[in-house]
Formats: structure tokens, sequence, C-alpha cells
């Protein structure tokens, strides 16, 4: 059997009349950038967050440029970001001439840890210079929303959240408030890039606000910073979302309930799987974490906050005593059975070699760095089978027999 990490052909094979259909109608109209598409997609978007204003943008590496420069971040300006994130988290902040201030994570959730975050902008040598937190809902579970506001009264500092995994995810707040992520941030970024559990056939992206200030720079600014054609007000870039990809979007726009419910559903497969292969079980229904143990390997299943609802965009699984070596070796042991797997991330951001000069070279942050060497990334998408469920686990309890800590 062969389980890919994802296959975006299942999907497409059911909605493939209904987008062939929107592409035919765009393409037919002749209008194929900033068209009727893009508008209603950011229409769409705004009211499904809950926000004012959506700006439809190239992908989501521009996305978090563009919003982060609509912040008024300068050179020299310091931004706060978790380490362990995809790589355009940080690049956005020196991209705008700042300096990035990498904090670690939580190891159960992944996520920014809120904890350091106050202690950097209390302590921090460029604490008076702190602009911006970016915090990343990592793996399709939203960050602490109601701590985040929190920290903008207190420290006034702005919030641009990065929801390229997250669409759809929920914080509780303390009153029974529920808010989605990129609901509470002075900008939100979301990418559609095509594994995305809104994703389209190529790159998009989305910026979303409730400030009119922050809405009107980002439209400017994805066209050359130009509100009258060939008539410039600042450099912008060029970042346009084609009507193409947002007439596709559109389309997967009504399943997206359904693809998360998908989602949800077989990381509840996975940890049933993992715990028919278990010797024990440690289960705490209060933090809703679980760890299964075979022999003398722990493995640490996903954690889903108290308050957080999780979309799981990844399903991804620590092995809590094993090297950076052994997980590898994991990996390989898969490959050779069919099963993809993949590393989010092998090395922390604060370890790349682009950013140390930011970086003091005693900063150690210990979850990214464990998280780095010791977590797989396991096949999940809407349309896998539960059959498919249960040939990975099984692999990986094969594996382990041959690698053990």
């Amino acid at each position: 059997m062969r389980v890919p990490l994802f296959d975006l052909t299942r999907q497409y094979n059911k909605i493939r009349e209904q987008v062939l259909s929107e592409i035919d109608k765009t393409i037919a109209k002749g209008r194929v950038i900033l068209g009727e598409n893009v508008r209603l997609l950011e229409r769409e978007m705004s009211e499904f967050i809950g926000v004012k204003h959506a700006i439809g943008v190239a992908n989501g590496s521009d996305a978090l440029y563009i919003a982060l420069r609509s912040l008024k971040i300068e050179n020299g300006d310091a931004v706060i970001t978790t380490a362990y994130s995809f790589f355009a988290t940080a690049s956005c902040i020196t991209r705008n001439g700042g300096i990035p201030v990498f904090s670690d994570i939580d190891l159960e959730t992944y996520n920014i840890d809120l904890y350091q975050v106050e202690n950097i902008l209390n302590t921090h040598p460029l604490k008076k210079r702190i602009r911006a937190i970016i915090p990343v809902h990592l793996f399709g579970q939203t960050v602490n929303l109601e701590k985040l506001e929190e920290f903008r009264k207190k420290y006034g500092v702005k919030i641009l959240e990065d929801c390229a995994q997250s669409i759809g995810s929920t914080w509780r707040y303390a009153d029974g408030t529920l808010k989605k992520s990129g609901a509470v941030g002075d900008a939100a970024i979301f990418s559609f890039f095509p594994t995305k559990n809104l994703g389209a056939y190529g790159d998009a992206g989305m910026i979303i606000t409730n400030q009119d200030e922050i809405a009107d720079f980002c439209k400017v600014c994805r066209v050359h910073g130009s509100k009258q054609k060939y008539i410039h007000d600042f450099v912008g870039i060029n970042s346009r979302l084609d009507e193409i990809q947002a007439a596709i979007l559109r389309v997967k726009m009504r399943y997206l309930a359904q693809y998360q419910s998908s989602r949800i559903q077989v990381a509840k497969s996975y940890q049933d799987e993992f715990k028919k292969f278990a010797n024990s079980i440690i289960d705490d229904p209060s933090s809703k974490s679980v760890t299964v143990r075979w022999d003398n390997v722990s493995l640490v299943l996903p954690k889903v906050s108290t308050d957080a609802s999780h979309v799981f965009h990844q399903y991804v699984v620590r092995f809590d005593n094993f090297s950076r070596f052994q997980r590898d070796a994991l990996r390989d042991f898969l490959s050779a059975r069919g099963v993809g797997t993949s590393v989010y991330y092998p090395q922390g951001l604060h370890q790349q070699r682009c950013f140390a000069e930011f970086v003091p070279n005693d900063l150690r942050l210990l979850n990214t760095e464990k998280a780095a060497e010791q977590t797989l990334g396991l096949p999940i998408f809407p349309e896998i089978r539960r059959e498919e469920i249960s040939y990975v686990v099984e692999m990986i309890h094969e594996g382990l027999k041959e690698i053990k800590p």
C-alpha cells in the first residue's frame, strides 16, 4: 500500500466539473486579474472571519510582507515571533528592515510560548524597540487570542496573526465568546497554497483587517504602490490574486466545513489506531493530551488546548526520547514502505544562517530544538481512508521494533 502525505487529486475528482466550469466562465469574461471573483472571495473571507476588509494577494509570503509593512515597521524596529514556523514568518520582518526576536514554543501545542513573549517584552535588550508580535497558529491550532489582546493593550504592540495553517480555527474567551484565528490582530494573513485546508491550484494569499488605513495601504501596495495606473505613491510590489485562483477558492469555500470536519475525524482515527498498539496510554482529558508508549518509546500525539479548536492542517507526532538520527531512520523506514511523511521544521528559525546577525550566540530555544529533532508529520487530507491510517500506524509500530531509543 502507498499512502501519500497529501493527495490533491482525490478532492479534485469530486469537484472537477464545478472547478472547470468556473475556470471556463472566468476566462470567457476576459478579466483574469483582480476582477469579480477576487472581489467576491474577499467579501466571503471577511464575512467568514468576521472582519471589515480582505485583500487578495499573490501568496502567503507576500501577504506577510505587505501586512507587516502596513503596520509601519521601520528600520531597526524589533518584532517578536516564534522560532518554529515556515521561513516567511521571519523573513517578512527582515524584508521590512526589522529585527526578528525569536521566542520558544510550548512543546505540547508547538505554538509560541506566550509566557516567554511577555518576558521578552519586559526584559529583552531591545524591549523599547519592539513594535509588533507575529504569532503563528501552527498546524491548525489557535494561539490564545485573549492573551494577545491583553499584550496589545498593556504593551502597545501591534499584532499580525499568521493564519496560513489555521483557517476556521477558534479560541474561546473566559466569557465564552468564540473568535476565529485572524479576527483580533491589527492584521492577519492566510495562505492558499494548494495543500492548505483551503487551497488553490497555484499560489494565492489574503490579508484581513478591521482597520481602514491598513486595508487601503495593502490594496495599493499589491499593485506597485499605485492607486491610479502608472501613477505611484510609493514603491510597492506586484502581488495580485488572479481571477482563476479566486474562482477555484470560491468553489472550495462551499466545502470548507466538510473538509475541516473530515480532518478532525482523521485526527481522531489516528489516535484510536495508535492506542490499539500501545503498551500503555497516558490520557489527560483536562489538557486533551495523549501519550502512547510502546516498550521504551513514548509517542506524543497532537494536543488540543482546552479553549482552542484544531483544524489539523498537519498531523504531527513527537517521539519523546528519539534523537534526530532515530527520527530520520524511522522516516526512511516508512518511505521504503510507501508512507509519505514530512519534518516541519528540521531547524529552528533562530538557527538559520541568514538570521545569524540577529541572534545572540548563546541563544538556546530548547523546545523548538527538541521539536525540530523529534517530530514527524503524518499523512492527512480529508479524503484519506481509514485503512490507510491503519497502515501508517502499523508501519510506525513495525519500524519502532527496529529503531529503538
